[in-house]
């Protein structure tokens, strides 16, 4: 496949072919990561991690866990 470069406002331009989407499992909207190697442009999709609460929690423990800070006496409406 050939593509050419364009200017799009002040920025330089690629159209992708709707083939190549379709053959790289990408799509409209979807987030992309560009890697620059050795001359060459590397379109990929970006990793989208999805963090539960819980689990989160549940990597705390007592040894990575920190101590309590102290910011001083409440101000405000954020004293309970």
């Amino acid at each position: 496949m050939e593509a050419v470069i364009r200017k799009w406002g002040n920025s330089p331009a690629l159209r992708l072919p709707a083939l190549a989407l379709k053959e790289a499992a990408l799509s409209l909207e979807q987030k992309v990561t560009i890697i620059v190697s050795r001359g060459r442009i590397v379109i990929e999709p970006s990793e989208h991690v999805e963090y539960n609460l819980d689990d989160l929690l549940a990597g705390i423990t007592p040894q990575n866990a920190h101590a309590e800070v102290s910011f001083g006496k409440p101000v405000g409406k954020e004293a309970l």
